[in-house]
């Protein structure tokens, strides 16, 4: 260890904590500052460089160095890093072209690392409340968290709502989605009147022509009724989207499904199979229910639609006598259940049910669950907007994205194989 600690270069000044895991913690620390300093001379002796041919009648370059900044604090995970900027000098005027020397690795007013940024919304969302936040901080981050309390979460959610407005008004020009997936998820709001202190947020999220899945819209909502259904689709049709899905994916929602046939009539619809499977085994008594859901799971796994047919009969013939309104509630939605077997069978995991939606939505119930609803309809809004961004960087491409653009064109599938033109 003693030789460990010679061989470190002196600008890094080690001060050896109490334990190896410590002294391990100061040389990274230590040799952060040190990079990041190198790193940022680096930038400055660049920028000098391409300037270098800058000159005045009297042949004095216009673009020099001048001195240090005061030294900066940067909040990172290592803790924080000291920094002292270099200024640069431009002795050119407005008119001959003076340029301001920014440094991107370090912006002005850079506090925190962008990981340290993220690590305060996360924690929020992830149901840490803000009384909490000053020891969850400290024991991620130690001493130097000092700076990042109760107040940063508070500045922060105001600041989600300024972006989520920014977000909903943004074009769809260049948009086009091949499948589209909708749901409407309910949270208690605590500061609102307790007869209507149930809020309905309604989201669209779609897969790109990449096979890539993004977030399309989330709407404050009543309910999910026709109009606010009808409102959504017509928003995102006005601010582009003008091509329409080919498969939505939804639930049992009216309101939805009578919109989507008036504003996108072409698209074709796939109803939910865990909602249609929850319901129905609503309408069986327990003791029925595990059978019933094995047998509703060899429906929608069945490798060809002929056989999926086969299946619900099965089901049908053995459940219509005694529990006839489990049959009607399965039955009366039986075409646009089996719907995904008209396209690519490696998309058929993705097309059967609007997980990709309520997966997303459990961080936001603990949230909720955590401080007993959101305080506003507002402040719960912006917290599912940045909650599915947050789970957007993590959604996977669709399986089998090179058959997308046949899904496009038009092209036939049967059984989820191509057939031929």
């Amino acid at each position: 260890m003693k030789q460990l600690i010679e061989s470190v270069p002196q600008p890094l000044a080690l001060t050896p904590g109490p334990t190896s895991g410590d002294l391990l913690g100061q040389i990274l620390h230590d040799g952060a500052e040190q990079l990041l300093a190198q790193a940022i001379q680096a930038e400055v002796a660049e920028h000098l460089a391409r300037h270098a041919g800058e000159r005045d009648p009297a042949g004095r370059q216009q673009v020099v160095r001048n001195g240090y900044a005061p030294t900066r604090s940067i909040q990172t995970p290592l803790g924080d890093v000291s920094v002292r900027p270099p200024r640069v000098r431009d002795r050119r005027r407005p008119e001959q072209g003076q340029e301001k020397f920014s440094s991107a690795i370090l912006p002005p007013y850079l506090r925190r690392t962008q990981s340290i940024a993220e690590l305060i919304p996360w924690l929020y969302l992830k149901g840490v409340s803000t009384g909490d936040f000053g020891p969850a901080l400290q024991a991620l981050l130690g001493p130097q968290a000092a700076g990042l309390s109760a107040t940063t979460v508070t500045r922060l959610k105001a600041g989600w709502e300024q972006e989520y407005q920014a977000w909903r008004q943004r074009s769809l020009a260049e948009s086009h989605y091949v499948y589209v997936w909708v749901d409407g998820v309910y949270f208690n709001i605590r500061l609102e009147d307790p007869n209507n202190a149930r809020q309905c947020i309604l989201v669209m999220m779609g897969a790109t022509a990449e096979g890539k899945k993004e977030l399309i819209a989330i709407q404050d909502g009543y309910r999910e009724s026709y109009q606010s259904w009808k409102e959504l689709l017509l928003e995102v049709q006005q601010r582009g989207l003008k091509t329409p899905p080919r498969l939505a994916i939804g639930d049992g929602s009216l309101g939805f499904w009578k919109a989507l046939e008036e504003v996108w009539p072409t698209t074709l619809a796939q109803r939910c199979w865990v909602h249609k499977t929850a319901n129905v085994l609503s309408k069986l008594p327990k003791s029925v229910q595990a059978k019933a859901k094995a047998m509703l799971h060899d429906i929608w796994m069945a490798p060809t639609k002929v056989q999926a047919g086969q299946a619900f009969e099965l089901f049908v013939s053995s459940f219509q006598a005694k529990y006839p309104g489990a049959v009607e509630c399965l039955t009366k939605d039986r075409d646009v259940l089996l719907t995904f077997y008209g396209f690519p069978a490696e998309h058929w995991k993705h097309l059967r049910t609007t997980n990709p939606i309520e997966s997303m939505f459990g961080t936001v119930r603990l949230r909720t669950a955590k401080t007993k609803g959101c305080g506003s309809r507002t402040a719960c809004l912006s917290m599912v907007f940045k909650l599915a961004q947050s789970a957007q960087e993590r959604w996977r491409l669709l399986d089998g994205s090179q058959w997308i653009p046949d899904v496009i064109a038009g092209v036939v599938f049967a059984d989820g194989v191509k057939q031929a033109a």
